[in-house]
């Protein structure tokens, strides 16, 4: 089968000697002849290529239009035929130039392979695929030419990389039906996985055993959002989780049979705090030395010792940070596939939801849908990427209203798509900040009792942190202790009192 060559749309271009070389948008008006000859001597034949060809993927507008009739005489349970097509077109005239009835019914008699309908319909995509991106390196191009002061060169980018990846993904038929068979041969996968974990940890692990153990690690293609107050630990634990998932490794088989272990590979995206004072909480946590006198210099000899041979270890750790302010959904998708493509990427976590902007559109009409978008876009990139994405989101202040402070569903700020979105909704409580923060007038009007009481639950509550799932699609809901050092920004496994060993 060859390309058809037209002078229709040629593009001038300098050649040797001064000379001019036509070159010609690629397209092969004989394929797609061909698919409209099957389609009509077998409508069945539109089955196989109507999920992803379109009009306007066809060269020949005509032939576009012939395919698009096809597909609603089709989809009415109507046949496809020369004539019942020379009734639509009767009246606009548009096959006159063509020969009318007489081109139709030579389209259906001269096809060359009724079977071979699928390949032409992928030489049609590959060739429009083609123009497109011609055109959108002409546009490139001029884009880069004009001076745009809305429109930086970073900017410029960034759509480009947009356009590209969702020119790459246009018209591919990833979904559709799956016979039950290969999702299951899935899902065992999936336990076999576990089972070689030794945790029943099919995901990536967060690092703390409870959690993991209820959750089954964070798992690809979900979304699994912390939420909580402020000051409660919400990024000190999203900190810890992306430390301790960037330094564990899981086991991959090769093409050969061959067993290795493999890093995962850690996105996380900063909106709120620097990729320093990052690595300051982190360097905090591992070496024990407070995070502000790390800032301040204020250090021993020995603390700086500890802080050099860590630096050293974490240099090793696939972990990437992005603080750019004020990002967009789709610069942060665009960031997170270059990342994969170039490095891999197992986990995205973004810290937080609410500093994300939304598309420009949904910015001039209110907050709810910026939100609401914001969390589909989440969603999707998850499931795009296969990987699971952590987003921290802050509460409503109607928690700090009620006597009882431990967060609701309900309290989720801004947006219930957060809650509808979301595979997993953890809520982050430590009533110990509460406990210490009583007001004036209330610690003047409590009684002598109430204030032991209180003074007990405090102790009761001291450097503990409730991790309490509140939704969570693939199992139980529950509550979770940990110990939180707040000294150091460190959350850790709690060893309650009864199972620590006996003295001497």
């Amino acid at each position: 089968m060859t390309t058809t060559e037209s002078t229709d749309n040629v593009m001038p271009l300098p050649g040797a000697a001064g000379e001019s070389a036509l070159r010609v948008p690629p397209h092969n008006l004989e394929a797609e002849m061909a698919l409209l000859g099957a389609v009509l001597a077998n409508n069945r034949q539109y089955e196989r290529v109507g999920e992803y060809l379109t009009a306007d993927r066809f060269a020949d507008p005509v032939h576009g239009r012939i395919f698009e009739a096809c597909g609603r005489l089709i989809e009415r349970g109507q046949l496809a035929t020369p004539v019942t097509l020379n009734t639509l077109f009767a009246q606009s005239g548009e096959l006159d130039d063509y020969g009318g009835t007489a081109f139709l019914a030579r389209l259906a008699s001269a096809v060359p392979l009724v079977g071979a309908a699928g390949d032409y319909g992928r030489e049609i995509y590959d060739c429009y695929l083609r123009r497109e991106l011609i055109d959108l390196g002409e546009e490139v191009v001029e884009t880069a030419f004009a001076a745009d002061l809305d429109a930086p060169a970073a900017r410029q980018i960034e759509l480009a990389e947009e356009r590209l990846f969702n020119l790459a993904e246009r018209g591919v038929s990833e979904g559709g039906f799956r016979d039950f068979g290969s999702a299951l041969t899935g899902a065992i996968e999936l336990a076999e996985a576990a089972y070689r974990r030794d945790g029943q940890l099919v995901g990536v692990p967060t690092g703390f055993k409870d959690v993991d153990g209820l959750l089954g690690g964070l798992h690809k293609s979900d979304l699994v959002v912390i939420a909580g107050r402020p000051s409660m630990g919400k990024t000190a634990l999203a900190t810890n989780i992306a430390y301790h998932a960037a330094s564990s490794q899981r086991m991959e088989t090769d093409v050969d049979g061959n067993i290795h272990p493999v890093k995962e590979v850690v996105a996380f995206f900063s909106l709120e705090m620097s990729a320093e004072q990052l690595a300051t909480r982190i360097l905090s946590e591992q070496t024990e030395v407070r995070s502000d006198a790390i800032r301040r210099g204020d250090i021993r000899r020995e603390e700086f010792e500890r802080i050099f041979q860590a630096s050293q270890l974490l240099q090793s750790r696939p972990l990437f940070i992005d603080d750019t302010p004020a990002l967009t959904v789709a610069a942060l998708r665009t960031r997170a596939r270059r990342l994969k493509r170039q490095h891999g990427l197992d986990l995205i976590v973004v810290d937080y939801l609410q500093l994300l902007q939304g598309s420009s559109t949904s910015r001039n009409e209110n907050r709810v849908q910026e939100v609401s978008e914001i969390t589909r876009g989440l969603k999707a990139l998850a499931k795009e990427l296969d990987v699971p994405v952590v987003a921290l989101s802050q509460l409503s202040r109607a928690v700090e209203q009620r006597d009882d402070k431990r967060p609701q569903l309900s309290d989720l700020r801004e947006s219930g798509s957060i809650e509808q979105d979301a595979d997993v909704v953890i809520f982050l409580f430590r009533e110990e900040y509460y406990l210490e923060r009583v007001g004036q007038d209330q610690r003047e009007s409590e009684t002598d009792e109430r204030f032991q009481r209180r003074i007990e639950r405090l102790e009761r509550t001291r450097n503990k942190a409730d991790v309490i799932v509140a939704k969570q699609r693939h199992g139980p809901i529950r509550t979770v202790k940990l110990h939180f050092n707040g000294e150091f920004t460190r959350f850790s496994d709690l060893i309650e009192d009864d199972h620590l060993p006996a003295g001497p």
